[in-house]
């Protein structure tokens, strides 16, 4: 008996190892953009972040600080951490590499030495006027990780000191904490997740006051080891050094925009390409730099105006829910369609009724139409849309161009790690 016991407990250990492909399920929620709009908020938040760019005259207006910001963010994913699983929400977003969870200690308040140093900007910088009326130690004020799920070490039974800390620059403020190792799951607990072991995480300590409010836990970036802070291994990469999945890639299916609010927004599928809601792979693009998913575009033509250049510096990034290019472009291309510029909400908006024709998007020797339907959105009251373009600042330096979710809603795409590739689908959906 003890042959055939050793020969099926072996055969279960090589099934539980055995490289899978797994589907994570995504969550439709509204916009940050989209609620402060219509809230009558949003054009304060404009002015906090104008006021602390203003004092970092050295940081260029290009893509980390548009995108870094997730104000468009729609897309989100659950995820659990530790053993019991403890549930998080958060951005899976391709233009970063790092994880982090709020921790149990960030609960508040937070120090108002960051709003203090801001002087004459304090007061359109910081939520609480009382920081401005302060010293850079007191007083405080309610922090950003209030009424988020939080992640408790003490709590799980796989979880590891790491001993190192963390920060991350944002666009309107930081990130900090310390690092942590700990089993990771892609998904709700009780479906098929992706077990992630052994996985280097982020615990925050303090977040960015542009957080607060908002449904997200934190973020779970999807890019590559070379921008990752501490040179943490990304969580993905990390799956694929274990030979968990079947293959290095993963495939990103997000639903056409619509209003809708907590539901089912698209699908992430771990190590193989969805065939069931993306179509036959059209092409490949190599990338050409493995840092974000980065690569060569060609012109692109939308509006009746064609940018005529031979190639662009593009970024494919899920964490973004608009285009970005050149003002000039867009620009132009927002006029062909018939938008007008609004400058005091910073959008472009447009009938929503308007009979616009495709934004074509030219790689390698293949053209990709985006359609009207995932142009032109629903903007932050009934009736009223915007064009999901917005322009972005890059002074000739790559990337040029932002290639956010319109794209990926039109194509599926397929990231490859192993390869270090862009494959582009066909989404199946009407």
């Amino acid at each position: 008996m003890r042959p055939l016991l050793l020969l099926l407990f072996s055969s279960l250990a090589a099934l539980a190892l055995a490289a899978g492909v797994y589907e994570h399920k995504l969550v439709k929620i509204e916009s940050r953009r989209k609620r402060m709009m219509r809230d009558g908020t949003w054009k304060q938040h404009l002015a906090k972040k104008r006021a602390i760019k203003a004092l970092r005259p050295n940081q260029r207006d290009t893509y980390p600080q548009k995108v870094y910001d997730w104000d468009d963010e729609e897309y989100l994913g659950n995820i659990t951490m530790g053993t019991p699983e403890q549930p998080f929400l958060v951005v899976l977003d391709t233009g970063s590499s790092n994880l982090w969870v709020p921790d149990s200690s960030c609960d508040g308040p937070v120090n108002c030495a960051h709003c203090v140093q801001l002087g004459f900007l304090c007061s359109l910088a910081c939520d609480d006027p009382n920081c401005c009326r302060g010293t850079a130690g007191s007083p405080k004020i309610r922090g950003a990780c209030d009424g988020k799920r939080k992640f408790d070490q003490t709590k799980s039974s796989t979880y590891k000191a790491n001993g190192r800390s963390w920060k991350i620059q944002y666009g309107t403020g930081d990130a900090e904490g310390f690092l942590g190792i700990d089993t990771l799951r892609f998904g709700e607990a009780n479906t098929k997740q992706l077990v992630v072991p052994v996985t280097t995480f982020g615990q925050a300590l303090d977040i960015a006051d542009f957080f607060a409010g908002d449904p997200i836990d934190g973020i779970l970036g999807l890019a590559f080891n070379a921008i990752a802070v501490d040179e943490v291994i990304p969580p993905l990469v990390n799956a694929i050094n274990q030979g968990i999945l079947e293959q290095p890639i993963f495939t990103v299916y997000l639903m056409h925009m619509f209003d809708g609010e907590n539901v089912y927004g698209g699908v992430y599928t771990y190590g193989g390409i969805d065939t069931q809601n993306c179509g036959s792979l059209i092409a490949y693009q190599p990338l050409t730099h493995a840092t974000y998913w980065q690569y060569k575009i060609g012109h692109i033509s939308a509006g009746g105006f064609d940018t005529q250049a031979n190639f662009y510096q593009a970024i494919s990034d899920t964490g973004t829910s608009f285009i970005g290019g050149p003002q000039y472009d867009t620009d132009k291309i927002a006029a062909g369609y018939g938008a007008q510029w609004d400058d005091q909400n910073e959008v472009y908006r447009i009938d929503c009724n308007a009979n616009i024709g495709p934004f074509a998007v030219t790689i390698a020797d293949q053209t990709y139409n985006i359609q009207k339907n995932n142009m032109i959105v629903p903007g932050e009251k009934k009736g009223q849309c915007w064009l999901a373009l917005f322009p972005f600042q890059s002074l000739m330096l790559p990337p040029q161009w932002i290639l956010g979710d319109p794209f990926i809603r039109q194509y599926c795409h397929v990231f490859d790690y192993g390869r270090q590739r862009l494959g582009f689908a066909p989404s199946k959906q009407p």
